[in-house]
């Protein structure tokens, strides 16, 4: 299972890019605000502005604003599932308004895969072995 905060980033990114589609349903729309306003309700309720701003941000800038939100989601305790059981749910209910749009598996794996790259991105050393290869490929 993906963790909350990747889960929350994920459907943000999905729905920021299937509601900005013309082809997009009043239901991933409507799933999408949902989770925003919830989302900055929470912020509010800590005070953080600023929270509300980066997240308002994120949607016109995913890749430039992402760990910026990720950090405030978690200074909020958004990345407790026990106490933020209606985002987990609604963030989930966008992840599947969002698939059922045409196209919106591709969304959503584009936006896992960058979550995954950036909770994975560093430097070090790596090896790989015992790589076989089966068949071969031609070019015309």
């Amino acid at each position: 299972m993906i963790d909350p905060i990747s889960l929350i980033i994920t459907a943000l990114a999905a729905g920021a890019a299937g509601a900005a589609k013309d082809t997009a349903g009043t239901a991933v729309k409507d799933a999408y605000l949902g989770l925003k306003t919830l989302i900055k309700k929470k912020f509010a309720e800590q005070g953080k502005t600023d929270s509300s701003t980066i997240l308002d941000k994120f949607e016109q800038k995913p890749e430039k604003t992402q760990a910026l939100l990720e950090d405030e989601l978690i200074e909020s305790g958004l990345d407790k599932l026990e106490k933020n059981d209606e985002i987990i749910k609604l963030a989930e209910n966008l992840l599947n308004q969002v698939k059922e749009q045409p196209g919106g598996q591709q969304i959503i794996n584009q936006n896992i895969s960058n979550v995954k790259y950036a909770a994975t991105s560093g430097s070090g050393n790596a090896s790989i072995s015992g790589i076989t290869e089966k068949g071969t490929s031609k070019e015309d």
